[in-house]
């Protein structure tokens, strides 16, 4: 598989989902969160938009969204039990394996998911974190777990000019979970999830500045 034109792909896929405007419908507002869907292209499920100005600098932020082992992420996020590298491809690619722990008060079992993840920055400051599913062969599924397929999905970490402690953060769900899960529990999980995400999220950012 190769690995660096698919994370090169789903990095240009995450920045258009920024500038196209069109078709997507707000699903909850919370605290400055707002969260969009729209049909995914990608496979019969929607894709989800978060957006919301974190109080932090963009590095901040970046260091606690990071895909990396041993990284804070599966520190703040509930939904991250567990986050290992598979192979690393290049200086900003690399293979991963996400583990996530049941929820939805149990109807949504353990899941692990591999994903080819670019960590890419712009010009203007901008950091990204671009993650599509892939197949590798040291990392098969495995019993307990149920295997999901992440679609293009990512954080995008925009500076806010003259606002150097603020960060606008986008960030895009688009996850097929796998297993037999009826809809409406899944239209209902990622909604509220990411409100908690941006929630936790600005709590560990909070935490770094007091250190």
């Amino acid at each position: 598989m190769d690995y660096q034109h698919r994370a090169n792909a789903v990095g240009d896929c995450l920045l258009s989902y920024t500038k196209d405007e069109s078709g997507w419908k707000v699903c909850k507002k919370s605290n400055d969160v707002i969260v969009s869907w729209r049909p995914s292209t990608e496979f019969p499920g929607n894709v989800y938009k978060g957006e919301s100005v974190v109080k932090g600098s963009p590095e901040k932020v970046w260091e606690c969204l990071k895909p990396v082992p041993n990284g804070l992420r599966v520190k703040w996020d509930n939904n991250v039990k567990k986050f290992e590298l598979v192979e690393q491809v290049t200086e900003n690619i690399t293979v991963c394996r996400t583990v996530t722990p049941s929820a939805a008060m149990g109807i949504i079992a353990p899941r692990d998911f591999v994903d080819v993840i670019l960590v890419k920055q712009y010009d203007d400051g901008t950091i990204t974190s671009n993650a599509t599913h892939v197949s590798h062969p040291s990392c098969p599924p495995q019993s307990g777990y149920v295997r999901g397929f992440n679609h293009p999905c990512g954080c995008i970490c925009v500076p806010i000019s003259g606002e150097p402690n603020k960060t606008q953060l986008f960030s895009f769900f688009q996850t097929d979970l796998g297993g037999f899960l009826p809809r409406s529990v899944v239209d209902s999980f990622f909604p509220s999830s990411m409100v908690e995400f941006y929630s936790n999220l600005a709590k560990a950012v909070k935490s770094l500045k007091d250190h």
